[in-house]
């Protein structure tokens, strides 16, 4: 014989849900934090050259991208030919104001950062493979004269099959 009994059905108590809402911002505060935002929309063709030997960039908030290729639309800013687009930020520049856009992104890019850390700040040469040498000549002579002097080439990894 027991000594407890089972006086009707027992109901199902009600799920709490004050905390539910607690996890969930928890969750979006956790996405917001890790998540990486793109910086530029490409306006330009860019699929960069093959290479054997790479290295990754260690801060990749100290690098600042100038992107070299054909452009995506007629609507684009071009060089000379017609052939090639240069993008800063997100804007193609037309090929007269390409000394002064290319010195105002160095000195912007220089500006926006701390003063320790604008020694360290990597210019990134995203050029596509099939565009002359003389485009990023030019380029690069305008970083030179501007004291930008640590200059990146992005590259992919060749596969050695």
């Amino acid at each position: 014989m027991s000594r407890f009994r089972k006086e009707g059905k027992k109901e199902t108590p009600e799920l709490n849900m004050g905390s539910m809402s607690d996890i969930i911002f928890m969750f979006l505060f956790f996405f917001m934090v890790i998540t990486t935002m793109r910086e530029a929309t490409l306006k330009v063709r860019f699929s960069p050259p093959k290479a054997t030997e790479i290295q990754k960039l260690e801060k990749k908030s100290l690098v600042a991208n100038i992107y070299i290729g054909a452009p995506l639309s007629k609507n684009e800013n071009t060089l000379p030919p017609g052939e090639v687009s240069v993008q800063l930020n997100d804007q193609t520049i037309k090929s007269e104001e390409l000394v002064k856009e290319v010195q105002s992104f160095i000195g912007t890019e220089k500006e926006s950062r701390d003063a320790q850390d604008r020694d360290r700040l990597t210019f990134s040469l995203k050029v596509d493979q099939n565009v002359q040498m003389r485009y990023v000549n030019t380029i690069k002579q305008e970083l030179r004269k501007n004291n930008a002097l640590k200059i990146n080439y992005a590259a992919g990894k060749k596969n050695t099959d």
